[in-house]
């Protein structure tokens, strides 16, 4: 069998892309299908994860980003100015924090993970960004305020985690992941914590299904914000909408 073909017969849905991918890779082709075959992600194999069209260095365990999550950064990009200060908040590998410094420059950029590989990983990948271990606000100075946060929080519920892929629940950190009884345990604990965290014009932005949606949106009108829902319409039948809330202390400026 082909090095595509033992991939396919192993599930993976873009066996030819992972093909060329195993087959461009430093190090021993065969160790390398070994790994991917036995489950590990391919970006563990590989040692990177592409979003927005650039690799990022990725560790075990650290979350891997979405491609889906291009939409979040888009957004966000459309509301961030140069000069803006910008935390990438659960930053994982730092990736959307990297896309959306591409796309506007000039930003003051900060960071924070509880984990320590996650850290690591967005420090390696985001030089010149202040990318500080902790949980959610703690790792950051009191008193700082943000323009744009980008929040892209576990929201799995905690009984949907066995349902997820295999290469999910045994390769990634759960906590990237569960997001609690209904998906929103982290998502209340940020919105708790946000107002003095906005600066008087500035945006929260996170992704969430959108049987989440009512309850995201009633939990940050409880806290005094004003939300607003996007959706990225799926591309073809094989493809799933995307959905952003952007959070804001309201008044003017907030979007209609």
């Amino acid at each position: 069998m082909t090095l595509e073909e033992r991939l396919r017969a192993a599930g993976c849905v873009q066996a030819e892309r992972e093909a060329e991918l195993l087959l461009a890779a430093p190090g021993d082709v065969a160790a390398l299908l070994t790994r991917r075959l036995s489950g590990e992600r391919l970006e563990d194999v590989l040692g990177w994860a592409e979003f927005c069209d650039r690799r990022y260095t990725i560790s075990p365990g650290v979350f891997v980003p979405r491609h889906r999550s291009e939409f979040l950064v888009a957004l966000a990009a459309a509301r961030t100015r140069r000069g803006d200060r910008v935390l990438d908040l659960c930053c994982g590998t730092g990736a959307l924090l990297g896309a959306l410094t591409n796309e506007v420059s000039g930003l003051d950029a900060h960071a924070t993970d509880v984990s320590p590989a996650a850290v690591d990983c967005a420090r390696r990948n985001l030089p010149g960004a202040d990318v500080r271990q902790g949980d959610l606000f703690d790792a950051l100075p009191a008193g700082l305020r943000f323009d744009v946060v980008l929040a892209n929080v576990p929201y799995v519920p905690t009984r949907e985690i066995a349902h997820l892929p295999v290469e999910m629940r045994d390769h990634e950190d759960v906590r990237t992941l569960d997001g609690g009884f209904d998906g929103l345990a982290v998502l209340r604990q940020v919105l708790a914590e946000l107002p003095p965290r906005l600066s008087p014009s500035g945006r929260m932005f996170t992704e969430l299904e959108a049987a989440e949606l009512e309850a995201a949106r009633a939990a940050a009108a409880g806290f005094g914000l004003e939300t607003v829902v996007h959706v990225r319409e799926p591309a073809d039948e094989w493809d799933d909408a995307t959905y952003v809330l952007e959070v804001s202390l309201g008044g003017e400026g907030c979007l209609q």
